[in-house]
């Protein structure tokens, strides 16, 4: 039996855009649900699961940013934001409330397109009940990697899907500097600064949930010159 449908919430108060996006992803394979703004996503998640959600930062009433942000205290699931065209302030701070990647307005269907599939294949799979826990302790806090579960004593520490890929990558490079480049690549972005400073957003944000003194850190480290470091206990 093949694997079902991933599900996509797409939240525009445009309703052109709107339909538009909802066909596109339909002939795409995916289920596609709406909603017209913050209100109107809140009650549509209330009762349904969703893989992914595309959000338009621009609506009327509470925006993007601040959804993103009040999702991110009950839910994981990815959020790619809709921005306009040249507001970086936007995108720094739909990544600082917890999105997981940003396009810029205008573009091409594909483009979006290759954006979802691209967070998606980063989601974790679910690890089997007899899989040997790995896990990688840094002071009270202890990420389990087959998991993808980031515990603080006995309460559970809420990750993005590209947070829970920063750590696995980090993982993979235990006490080894991994450039700015290298985690563009490896998050399936395209390259470019722009991109660069948005993993720096994402790396701000993991230390907050890892760290007792994020700007001090002392576990997810600064190589000048070489990139991020991971150096659990």
């Amino acid at each position: 039996m093949s694997d079902p449908a991933p599900h996509l919430l797409i939240v525009d108060d445009d309703e052109r855009i709107r339909d538009l996006l909802r066909k596109f992803l339909a002939r795409q394979g995916f289920l596609v649900s709406a909603a017209r703004d913050a209100a109107h996503a809140r009650r549509i998640l209330s009762g349904l699961e969703f893989d992914l959600i595309v959000l338009d930062v621009m609506m009327p009433g509470e925006d993007g940013v601040a959804l993103t942000a009040s999702l991110r205290d009950t839910i994981t699931t990815p959020i790619l934001l809709l921005t306009a065209k040249g507001e970086t302030d936007d995108r720094i701070k739909g990544l600082e409330a917890g999105a997981d990647d940003y396009l810029p307005k205008p573009f091409e269907p594909k483009e979006l397109l290759l954006r979802i599939n691209a967070i998606l294949r980063r989601m974790p799979e679910p690890a089997p009940d007899t899989a040997a826990p790995k896990v990688l302790n840094m002071g009270p806090v202890r990420f389990d990697i087959d998991r993808a579960e980031l515990m603080r004593g006995e309460d559970m520490v809420r990750l993005t899907a590209t947070e829970v890929q920063l750590m696995r990558i980090f993982a993979e490079n235990l006490r080894q500097p991994v450039s700015r480049a290298k985690l563009v690549e490896d998050l399936g972005r395209d390259k470019g600064q722009a991109q660069e400073r948005a993993v720096d957003v994402q790396i701000t944000r993991l230390r907050r949930k890892i760290e007792s003194d994020p700007k001090q850190p002392r576990y997810l480290q600064t190589v000048r010159g070489e990139g991020y470091m991971l150096a659990p206990d």
